[in-house]
């Protein structure tokens, strides 16, 4: 299989880059010894690796799980123009420290989301790139999602990812640069604002289009940081014949296209005319009532762990989603690649967007997920597919939020902060259980019985009473305010359809006994009074976790067509 060789951001997109992904040198620094001895600088490396995927993974070339919490990495690059040249890398868990050349250009904390230098000052025609990744296998403290702190996998965690685990690459950009853009899509007013972060004085070419004609085109003159609206007027509407045309739902994702263009450097982009918001205990999509169908989604591969082994594997997953009616996923415990975002954004395919988090609190820790969280949303800021952010599931990382006010001011802080960067999507404090704010009520529920699950969710005061896994619905001094309810966990029905062994929540024998359970307990909240939707665990087995409506290799374990036939029964 050749490395991964697609344009790593696509929503982000320069017209040239160049891509790092392949075969590097790798070595395991067990005693923790290559700071001391400098293996950044002429150090031979006893192993080969193929990046982006990590050690612990068979298509790594290594496939080794014991752990080894400090790892290197070196591999050399040519440049025939000495420009300003930016180093991108997608994610690397958890800790990175970088050299170019012998010398030091950054560290970066935060396994789940990526980051970049500007390495102009280091660079010369032929380069020696060095990556040291620090990643504490046994720090409960640092975000890690379902990343097992044993040695062998068990119960709901899986393999553990080292060091590089999404793509390098390299990008020559002018002196003075476009660094990134924040798009506000305004359905109401049909309109986009745009900030624009730069490092200096630009006149940027700004172009938006729809179906490969130009309808809006500007310069925009930006002194570091800059906003400009720019209004899609009711003509040009009418000659995209009807407004709803272009409106993004899952049913119908249509992208607007926008680039901006500055001397020889060229950015292709897009967004999406797409409003979320809340009213009656009801979710509305472009001001409309919207019944959310998820699937509770791990992104785990077999042979890749974290990462995809091809790109169009995470077109696979997205619509065998959608052949199964479902219209989104609950991205659990991983912050998702942003070429999954770049599928699910054009394919129409809801996504919650949720953080890999600690198993333990900790002032330190707190600190250190603030950060990642943050960068987090400056990433994915501009996705439509993202409709929720949630930054804690099932009190994970505020373990003790129930009795200790630092943690639920910790849940509570990051529901403001995240506010504070985005007014346009829904923000859930804490999934499943012990909320303090949240713009949804999210539930977990494994119940597997048809009438009990209905029963359960037909009357407020019921609900408000419900104790899932022995824990309070809401932290002390905090209560429900009619948000919409959202069973954001439920199913887990376990089904073995190969030689794997392993558990669920219920046991299915057959085919027939499988549907049977899943029809019980899909319909079973349909017909519930006060559920606005509903996320099914989960899309695929997983390691030991053999409750996916498919096999680990995304076989399905009954005709696709018999669960789309059970979603399509709630409109």
């Amino acid at each position: 299989m050749l490395p991964r060789s697609e344009y790593p951001r696509p929503q982000f997109q320069r017209n040239h880059f160049t891509c790092l992904n392949g075969d590097w040198d790798f070595k395991f620094d067990d005693n923790n010894m290559g700071l001391k001895e400098k293996w950044y600088l002429d150090t031979e490396y006893d192993m080969n690796i193929v990046v982006p995927f990590a050690y612990q993974s068979k298509l790594s070339g290594i496939h080794d799980t014991s752990v080894h919490d400090v790892v290197w990495y070196k591999r050399s690059f040519k440049l025939k123009d000495l420009k300003r040249t930016i180093l991108h890398f997608g994610a690397v868990d958890y800790r990175a420290d970088v050299w170019i050349n012998g010398q030091h250009v950054c560290m970066h904390e935060g396994g789940h989301i990526g980051f970049e230098v500007d390495i102009t000052d280091y660079i010369k025609e032929e380069n020696i790139l060095v990556v040291r990744a620090g990643d504490d296998a046994r720090a409960l403290d640092l975000p890690r999602g379902k990343q097992y702190w044993k040695d062998q996998s068990e119960s709901i965690f899986y393999t553990r990812t080292t060091g590089i685990w999404q793509p390098v690459w390299l990008e020559q950009v002018p002196d003075t640069y476009l660094k990134s853009v924040y798009m506000t899509p305004d359905l109401d007013n049909k309109s986009i604002e745009v900030e624009f972060l730069t490092n200096g004085d630009m006149d940027i070419e700004v172009e938006i289009s729809f179906e490969g004609t130009v309808y809006v085109k500007d310069r925009v003159s930006v002194h570091n940081k800059s906003k400009r609206t720019f209004h899609l007027s009711d003509t040009k509407l009418a000659e995209w014949r009807q407004p709803i045309f272009l409106e993004w739902t899952p049913e119908n994702p249509k992208l607007i296209d926008i680039t901006f263009s500055y001397k020889d450097d060229y950015i292709k982009s897009y967004f999406a005319l797409r409003k979320v918001s809340a009213e009656n205990g009801k979710v509305l999509l472009n001001n409309l009532d919207y019944y959310q169908k998820l699937l509770l989604d791990q992104g785990y591969w077999p042979d890749g762990i974290l990462t995809a082994p091809t790109d169009e594997d995470f077109i696979k997953d997205i619509m065998l989603c959608k052949e199964m009616g479902f219209n989104g996923v609950r991205k659990h415990q991983k912050v998702e690649d942003p070429r999954f975002l770049y599928h699910a954004d054009r394919l129409g395919f809801l996504v919650w967007s949720e953080a890999a988090n600690a198993m333990t609190f900790t002032r330190d820790g707190a600190e250190k997920f603030t950060k990642e969280w943050m960068e987090i949303i400056k990433r994915d800021y501009n996705h439509p597919c993202i409709i929720s952010w949630v930054p804690f599931n099932e009190s994970w990382g505020v373990d003790f939020i129930k009795t200790n006010k630092d943690q639920q001011a910790f849940a509570t802080s990051l529901y403001y902060l995240t506010k504070t960067f985005d007014q346009t999507r829904f923000v859930i404090s804490n999934d499943g259980w012990d909320h303090t704010i949240s713009d949804l009520f999210t539930i977990h529920d494994y119940q597997g019985n048809k009438d009990i699950l209905k029963k359960s969710y037909d009357n407020i005061d019921d609900v408000l009473n419900f104790k899932p896994a022995k824990r309070s619905l809401y932290a002390p001094s905090w209560s429900y305010n009619g948000q919409p309810m959202i069973i954001s966990e439920f199913g887990g029905i376990a089904y073995q359809k190969d030689d794997t062994e392993g558990w669920g929540y219920t046991n299915a024998v057959d085919d027939d006994d499988f549907i049977k359970r899943v029809e019980a307990v899909i319909t079973g909240l349909q017909e519930a009074n006060h559920v606005n939707g509903y996320c099914y665990t989960q899309i695929t087995d997983v390691e030991q976790e053999i409750n996916g409506l498919l096999t680990y290799d995304r076989k399905p374990k009954v005709a696709l067509n018999l669960i789309k036939a059970i979603n399509d029964r709630k409109k």
